[in-house]
């Protein structure tokens, strides 16, 4: 990777459906070049695949949450995934450092469901216990479509 690759993957994070020839006026390349280093960049790894973020409220998932999990004793990553991937609202799962061993992100048509959900986490038998936050409003990322002052206009 060059640099001219490291501004064409900057263009593409700011607007996935940029066309070829829009980044290449951007970056001083012709469309047919800028194809092909977005090929090889696919090709290698580098670019792992293109994607459509659809609104947590168009989906009714607009309920969302970051749990910690505490598991009992040592559980292997395979082990939660397997868990975890049953779990329809469960989105994401890390393992992390500190004091927990995996955090999951969970997203639900409304607290009741967010509830459910969890409830399927905590029956697992490899879980001890979870520490739940849940998200109030979104500063800035996918789906944050206003600032909190914005929103309390």
């Amino acid at each position: 990777m060059d640099g001219l690759d490291r501004r064409i993957l900057g263009l593409l994070r700011e607007d996935g459906r940029a066309s070829f020839a829009h980044i290449g006026d951007e970056v001083g390349l012709s469309p047919s070049a800028v194809k092909r280093r977005v090929d090889r960049m696919v090709a290698d790894g580098i670019i792992q695949g293109f994607t459509t973020l659809i609104d947590p409220q168009i989906e009714n998932r607009s309920t969302e949450a970051y749990v910690e999990l505490f598991c009992r004793g040592t559980v292997a990553p395979a082990e939660l995934t397997r868990i975890l991937s049953q779990i329809p609202d469960v989105d994401e799962a890390f393992t992390v450092t500190g004091s927990a061993d995996a955090i999951v992100r969970i997203r639900a048509q409304s607290p009741t469901h967010l509830e459910v959900a969890l409830e399927k986490v905590r029956l697992a038998p490899q879980v001890d216990s979870t520490r739940s936050a849940i998200v109030l409003s979104r500063l800035f990322g996918p789906y944050a479509a206003h600032t909190l002052d914005e929103q309390a206009r």
